[in-house]
């Protein structure tokens, strides 16, 4: 795919649009998703016959959305109280739980309630609903058969539509889709100059990752399914909003290792600069928000088949039944200024020799040139149908910027007829 190609994918600001919606008797803080969520597998073009399995929206959406709802709904609070730059509190942690699975063809309404507040810490709830009714958005502009079917690119507006406001008047599911408990901390100095961490992928990794340039890696699948890969291909991009992602073959390192020391990789960069913050009443014009922006696009990409991947390594790449996540925290160990994503070439090369330990400190001189950050995620735990996915996030400078812990359904289909019909090996 060439940078011109790129430019049709969603950005940060397009696939997470957010807009406030005025109080009601239930929520003082109220906000709507204005486009579709990204639905896995849905992207794959007609030519690949791909039978479609998956209904269920992305989660990582309204994950990161109810995120950016609170982040909305703190900076205002801060803004209001007139708290000024240096003191703004930065996004700390996310724990979501998933309770219904997610409808692309509706909207989520957010409703974020503040809990705690303190010069230096806070936390808020965020519960998402999404109405009872189909939006009449999407009922227009996309046929019944839509959620069934895998378009041509060209039709790619027609499955990302925008929901109108009016669609918050809708009679709402009486279960939540999505529930979160989120905090924010006030950034600071390391204590006594302290700051270790291991050493990063980059170079534990280093030959592995310095055998190929980072866009000759294979794109990360849009359903990353030994059998979906098998019948589909290794060359589909897909549609994955907001970044470029990439899956580095981990087939040699991996090879007679138990499940809970084998490690995947992904390399994702910005597709697009995100819009400077200018001051717009709801915590912009500053680092902070900044950061949290950053910080939620991360969350947003590590959820990405990591269920997926894990069911790989288990030998359920050819009989999953069904993998969902239940539960997803991800907290993040700097200061959120360090989450920002700096935008540049795509042909940008990876740095295998960062300086990593003065960076982690805060003594690096001048900031890194790198673009591709990296997810390394393992498989530490799988029993009683469910499975556990480990992430770490780090930076272009070698940097271990957060942590991701998410509990999951994995079944596999025991019983012959079951077996899924993509399924190759039938």
């Amino acid at each position: 795919m060439s940078d011109s190609e790129y430019d049709k994918l969603l950005s940060f600001q397009e696939a997470l649009e957010l807009v406030k919606l005025p109080p009601d008797s239930n929520s003082q803080y109220r906000f709507i998703g204005t486009r579709s969520a990204y639905l896995p597998g849905c992207d794959y073009p007609p030519e690949k016959e791909m039978p479609s399995f998956h209904t269920a929206a992305y989660g990582g959406h309204v994950y990161a959305q109810s995120a950016l709802a609170a982040c909305r709904t703190w900076g205002g609070i801060e803004d209001q109280n007139k708290i000024p730059k240096s003191q703004k509190l930065g996004l700390h942690t996310i724990h979501g739980f998933f309770t219904a699975a997610g409808n692309r063809h509706r909207p989520f309404i957010y409703s974020a309630t503040p809990l705690t507040s303190t010069r230096s810490f806070s936390t808020l709830s965020v519960t998402a609903y999404q109405p009872s009714l189909r939006s009449t958005a999407s009922t227009a502009e996309s046929s019944p058969s839509s959620e069934s079917s895998s378009p041509s690119s060209e039709e790619r507006p027609d499955r990302f539509p925008h929901f109108p406001l009016s669609d918050a008047s809708l009679t709402l599911s009486p279960t939540p889709s999505f529930t979160a408990l989120i905090s924010f901390k006030a950034s600071e100095p390391h204590s006594a100059g302290i700051a270790i961490q291991e050493p990063p992928p980059q170079i534990r990794f280093r030959d592995i990752l310095a055998s190929r340039k980072p866009t000759d890696w294979p794109p990360a699948p849009p359903v990353d399914i030994d059998g979906v890969r098998a019948l589909v291909g290794e060359d589909v991009i897909g549609e994955f909003p907001i970044v470029e992602m990439r899956k580095v073959d981990m087939t040699s390192y991996n090879e007679g290792k138990p499940v809970h020391e084998r490690r995947e990789l992904l390399l994702y960069r910005l597709l697009k600069p995100l819009p400077s913050s200018d001051g717009d009443g709801e915590g912009g014009g500053d680092g902070v928000q900044e950061g949290n922006n950053h910080a939620v696009i991360h969350a947003y990409v590590v959820d990405r088949n990591g269920l997926l991947m894990a069911c790989n390594h288990l030998g359920m790449g050819w009989t999953l039944g069904k993998a969902a996540s239940l539960s997803y925290s991800i907290v993040f160990h700097t200061n959120v200024e360090e989450c920002v994503m700096r935008y540049g070439s795509r042909e940008t090369d990876l740095d295998l020799s960062p300086d990593w330990e003065a960076r982690s400190k805060g003594k690096a001189d001048g900031e890194s040139e790198g673009v591709w950050w990296i997810q390394e995620a393992w498989f530490p735990r799988a029993g009683a149908g469910r499975g556990i996915v480990e992430s770490k996030v780090w930076s272009p400078g070698g940097v271990h910027v957060a942590t991701e812990y998410q509990d999951g359904l994995i079944r596999s289909f025991e019983k012959e007829e079951q077996k899924p019909k993509w399924n190759p090996k039938l």
